[in-house]
């Protein structure tokens, strides 16, 4: 059984009151492309300022390296988790969830 949560937004269960499950997943999204995106900047700046000093194909290298990361940390940042389960809960509109069922393939009880 779901609890209720009044602005009918996700709640997890044993969390929290007023936190929801989707808010945590996507904290957790934002926190990782972050910090990726963190390394990247880290990488560019320091082979240009300190790398190349020693060596310019580690900076270059370490440049080519920053360059894949950008798009990485996008599919990293928009991939649903194992738990992630927020696309199967019903919206709570009867008419718009037997449609979705429907197309699903679904029948509720």
């Amino acid at each position: 059984m779901r609890p209720f949560v009044p602005y009918g937004g996700l709640h997890r269960v044993g969390g929290r009151p007023g936190e929801s499950y989707a808010g945590d997943m996507y904290a957790r999204r934002r926190r990782n492309y972050f910090l990726m995106m963190g390394g990247c900047v880290a990488l560019f700046v320091s082979a240009w300022a300190v790398v190349r000093l020693w060596s310019m194909p580690v900076a270059i290298a370490m440049c080519v390296v920053a360059m894949v990361i950008p798009p990485v940390a996008a599919m990293v940042a928009n991939r649903r988790g194992p738990e992630d389960r927020w696309w199967d809960d019903p919206s709570g509109d009867p008419e718009s969830d037997a449609w979705w069922d429907e197309l699903d393939g679904r029948k509720r009880h």
